[in-house]
């Protein structure tokens, strides 16, 4: 199906340019559902692992400070992850309140303000979802298909994706003007920056409520169009994999390339040290999907080197060696 945006309808239907009722039925619904909410009263957050957690933490304390949020529906599929997430939420808050940056009652006025949930129909009226599954596509795809014809017409929804295609998403949604991405960085509770991401088809309104929003939770936004990696990811994973193509072809070594950047460039860590605290595997999933979607871009390449470690299974700081030997999280020597 054709979509298009909402100033396109509007013009086709002022004009009545089109003889087929089909369209016209199509565009008004389509028009009917374009109003967006002034703000996100009822949030929803699907996926409270790593990230999602993080997020549904973050809405929550400030929802609880300054009442941004009604209530926050934190959706998971499997009871086992529902409570693996709410645990990781109560931990988090529990340091806060041992190390006296939260009171007792402030604790629990940002877990009362989560109802956590395997139903997802919980999430229909709800005015914005953000949501932090796996990366991958087709899982995504099928979401948003399903979140399009079950929520209500002015839910907006935002994929929290760090290198899949917004406007790939928002096309199976159904309702693209509907649709952007909120980028967060890992660890949420920390990190200030968000980006924010629009396709062709996100109305205006529906942009700079999402990024009033990220301000109002204590978020610093910055906007974005849907290019590969959007800002952060597009300028670092290239500048990752160049320090690998050097290594490989012998020019320096790990040490070397590594206090060069840290000393050289003011880097708090070298790059083949970033790779590894990220994850090799991470690495090669973001770089082969955009050598797939883009084979003209020259700066999106796989090292053989990337390729044989993950297949070694030398995933970096996770599996205990990549580039580096590491004990936990505290990183060894070198790999020779």
């Amino acid at each position: 199906m054709t979509l298009f945006s909402a100033s396109t309808v509007r013009r086709l239907l002022a004009n009545n340019t089109s003889s087929s009722s089909n369209f016209l039925h199509f565009a008004r619904r389509h028009l009917s559902s374009t109003t967006p909410v002034s703000n996100f009263d009822k949030l929803g957050c699907i996926g409270l692992g790593l990230m999602g957690h993080g997020i549904a933490q973050t809405a929550a304390m400030a929802a609880a400070k300054d009442n941004i949020h009604s209530s926050i529906i934190a959706f998971e599929s499997d009871q086992k992850f529902l409570d693996s997430g709410r645990d990781r939420i109560q931990k988090s808050v529990d340091k806060l309140v041992s190390k006296e940056k939260l009171t007792s009652s402030q604790a629990d006025a940002l877990m009362g303000k989560i109802t956590f949930t395997t139903d997802r129909d919980a999430l229909n009226d709800t005015d914005l979802i953000v949501e932090a599954i796996i990366e991958n596509m087709d899982l995504k795809k099928q979401l948003y298909s399903d979140l399009g014809q079950q929520c209500k017409p002015e839910t907006v929804f935002a994929s929290n994706t760090s290198s899949l295609s917004i406007t790939q998403m928002a096309e199976a949604s159904g309702r693209p003007d509907k649709f952007v991405g909120i980028h967060f960085f890992n660890p949420v509770q920390i990190m200030k920056l968000v980006e924010v991401i629009k396709t062709e088809y996100t109305d205006p309104t529906v942009f700079d409520n999402t990024v009033k929003w990220v301000d109002q939770i204590g978020k610093v936004a910055v906007k974005c169009g849907d290019t590969p990696g959007f800002i952060v990811n597009r300028l670092l994973v290239p500048n990752l994999i160049q320090a690998m193509l050097m290594l490989e072809r012998g020019d320096a070594t790990t040490h070397d390339i590594d206090i060069s950047m840290q000393l050289g460039a003011g880097n708090p860590m070298g790059p083949l040290h970033l790779a590894d605290y990220v994850g090799l595997d991470t690495c090669l999933f973001i770089m082969q999907g955009w050598v797939t979607d883009f084979p003209e871009e020259r700066a999106f390449v796989v090292p053989e080197m990337l390729k044989d470690k993950v297949a070694k299974g030398e995933l970096g700081r996770k599996s205990g060696k990549g580039f580096y030997e590491w004990n936990g999280d505290r990183r060894g020597d070198p790999v020779e």
